[in-house]
């Protein structure tokens, strides 16, 4: 690649930012979105797979099973484009949202399960032999250690649905990457405006690294136990 290529490759990718920029917000909102409604979903899901009742563990198992054992795309499709043909129409941005939302959930639930299993049981016989009920367990004693282990899956989950959005871009949302597909209808220019989409992507997915290793230090100065 020559300097006047590499100039052209500049140009293009510093003429697509303002358009990227603007759709910056729309990825973040469905990264988000699906990480604050995934996540008592997957609370609820890793409870039921936990549970002694055979029949409610069983289906939390099979949906674990499927969304982690199909493609995220794959998924995008059956929920948008399935739908409508059961007589369920959903806009673009709903469909992404609640195939984000699932897929998130089902791996947001195996990482709370494991953490939740990952405390020592005489962390329940200690709460029990202080009169603490079930409940009160669960919500006073493990859950406030299980966070702590969970953290960074939990954060890696959030970096790697800000990538995932990209996905949602199949279905006409008009997100970072679905952005940089315009830009480069306009001008016939690929390389700019994705390598400026890739630069956006790497720059969010550091700050939320950053954000994940200073909750890291504040959680490790521990948490009370009983």
């Amino acid at each position: 690649m020559n300097t006047e290529q590499l100039q052209l490759v500049w140009q293009s990718a510093v003429s697509a930012l303002p358009t990227l920029l603007a759709a910056t917000p729309v990825t973040l909102g469905f990264a988000l979105g699906a990480m604050l409604l995934g996540l008592p979903l997957g609370f609820a899901v890793a409870l039921a797979r936990l549970s002694r009742f055979g029949p409610l563990r069983s289906v939390s198992s099979v949906f674990v099973s499927f969304i982690r054992g199909t493609p995220l795309l794959v998924q995008i499709f059956v929920i948008y484009y399935g739908l409508p043909s059961l007589g369920v129409s959903l806009s673009p941005v709903a469909g992404g949202v609640i195939a984000l939302t699932l897929n998130a959930a089902a791996y947001l639930s195996e990482t709370i399960r494991a953490a939740i299993l990952s405390i020592p049981k005489g962390q329940h016989e200690a709460a029990t032999s202080l009169g603490l009920s079930g409940s009160q367990t669960m919500r006073l004693v493990i859950l406030p250690q299980a966070a702590r282990v969970a953290l960074p899956s939990l954060s890696n989950t959030l970096i790697g649905l800000v990538k995932d959005t990209s996905l949602v871009s199949v279905i006409t949302v008009v997100e970072l990457l679905r952005s940089a597909q315009l830009v480069i209808a306009r001008t016939f220019e690929p390389f700019g405006p994705y390598l400026a989409a890739a630069l956006i992507y790497w720059v969010i997915s550091s700050l939320l690294e950053l954000v994940q290793r200073a909750l890291e230090r504040r959680f490790s100065r521990g948490v009370a136990v009983v």
